[in-house]
């Protein structure tokens, strides 16, 4: 049954049957497929149909008949109006068995090849503050609740939180995150509460006016803490704010800024000053260390990254005596973590500044049999590059998630090594790729990795093996 909301159609009584790509909930209503946003499988709802295609529509849920028996209560009071942890109120268990068949429909349907028998997911043993890295944005127009719409009360629109999806300009203020352990939330209360009242501007995002602009919290395995603070131009208000921070977390070891007149937040092509302590901080992982920068990428859930390394070291086999390649290397980590047990690594990778700080990360570990290469993939690896490094025995290619780049992928083919070893944040281009090397690699292991739990991200480790 359907009615009407203006000219947006309600369609009634819908029962949410599953879930889909993007982490979307998926219903069939007279053999139309429609994708739900905010609901759980089981759960009969009214749907406000908010786009429509030939083959399928979208909309979002008016109105709950029953909720699903497997639902539980989000325990974040900004569950649904924030853009992360969205799978709150799916039980975990129940996290792992979609995302588990998220990895297995995308082999099937993309891919395309024979499977072996999947490994069961591997759960995260830590579902809440499992990051590492925070980033918050400072604005003074922040995301209205409806309580404060319908107030006439006088509201204080500075506020300190994340973007609303979709939106670059509203900033919804979180009073808890349950990403990062403590001292994060408090750090960031303290700052917003500390710009309040000592009247430091904070940015406009629209008018490109006010000066405190961002923070960012990182931490460690060694529970080391850095804090990065960006602001728009240089101000004496910006040391006040350093100095608080400085003297109200001591577990702050890397105390950070950036002046930035951009339009945009990032920072990568600007200087980051030390206020405080180091301009880093150490990450270990099987007793090797890990240096990182302001700039540096760190697997943002650094315990389930062990897991997900280990995984891709016992895939690889390494006895002591094979060439490998780390394709898309980042900051070395995997090629460094395999490095043991390798006769030689040569790691690649697109970004200068992360090839710099793998070569640190071997230097500090005295591992000596890695090499370090930055350029793009598709033209640094041709047959020359080979010829002057050896033929790889093993490749382990860790690629964004777009997935590795055709020419790539017909490198690898034209290579031949005995072994790919593909992570990847994406199972879909994952599962594309697959079915291009096929041609001469079959698929043997696959085992799908949490590594964000409360979301619907998965990460995939398969083995490839070449064909005799």
């Amino acid at each position: 049954m359907a009615k009407y909301r203006g000219k947006k159609k309600i369609i009634e009584q819908v029962e949410v049957q599953g879930i889909a790509a993007e982490g979307k909930c998926i219903a069939k209503v007279d053999e139309q497929v429609i994708f739900i946003e905010k609901v759980a499988p089981g759960d009969v709802v009214d749907v406000l149909i908010t786009r429509k295609k030939p083959n399928f529509m979208e909309g979002t849920p008016v109105h709950f008949h029953s909720f699903s028996p497997d639902r539980v209560d989000p325990f974040c009071e900004h569950f649904g109006t924030c853009g992360g942890c969205k799978w709150q109120h799916i039980p975990y268990p129940i996290q792992l068995k979609y995302k588990h068949q998220q990895v297995v429909d995308n082999l099937q349907r993309i891919a395309k090849v024979e499977l072996p028998e999947i490994h069961p997911i591997l759960g995260s043993s830590k579902t809440r503050h499992y990051r590492n890295k925070l980033e918050y944005t400072f604005t003074n127009w922040k995301w209205l609740t409806q309580d404060e719409i319908e107030s006439d009360r006088a509201i204080d629109r500075r506020a300190l939180g994340f973007h609303i999806p979709g939106r670059f300009d509203k900033i919804l203020q979180i009073k808890n995150c349950y990403h990062q352990p403590e001292p994060s939330n408090q750090i960031r209360l303290a700052a917003e509460k500390f710009c309040k009242e000592n009247d430091i501007q904070f940015y406009d995002l629209v008018k490109k006016t006010g000066n405190v602009r961002n923070l960012i919290i990182r931490n460690s395995v060694k529970n080391e803490w850095m804090v990065i603070v960006q602001f728009a131009c240089e101000n004496e208000k910006n040391a006040q704010l350093l100095d608080f921070l400085k003297n109200e977390f001591p577990e702050i070891t890397s105390l950070q800024y950036v002046i930035n007149n951009k339009p945009n937040e990032t920072f990568h092509d600007l200087p980051v000053e030390v206020h405080h302590g180091h301009d880093y901080i150490m990450e270990e992982m099987e007793g090797i260390q890990f240096k990182v920068g302001p700039k540096s990428f760190y697997q943002t859930n650094a315990l389930q990254a062990y897991e997900l390394y280990k995984v891709a070291r016992d895939f690889a086999g390494l006895t002591g005596q094979e060439v490998v390649y780390d394709l898309y290397t980042g900051t070395g980590t995997i090629a460094n973590f395999v490095a043991k047990k390798a006769k030689k690594v040569i790691g690649i990778e697109y970004v200068e500044a992360a090839i710099e700080d793998a070569k640190i990360n071997s230097e500090i570990n005295g591992i000596d049999n890695t090499l370090f290469y930055a350029g793009d993939m598709k033209d640094i690896l041709n047959d020359a590059f080979i010829a002057a490094h050896e033929k790889p025995d093993v490749i382990i290619t860790d690629p964004p998630r777009a997935g590795m780049h055709p020419d790539v992928v017909d490198m690898l083919l034209k290579i031949e090594a005995r072994k790919i070893v593909y992570v990847s944040c994406n199972p879909a281009t994952q599962a594309r790729d697959i079915g291009l090397l096929d041609a001469k690699y079959k698929l043997s292991q696959v085992q799908p990795v949490d590594m964000f739990p409360q979301t619907h991200h998965v990460e995939n480790v398969v083995l490839l093996e070449l064909r005799n």
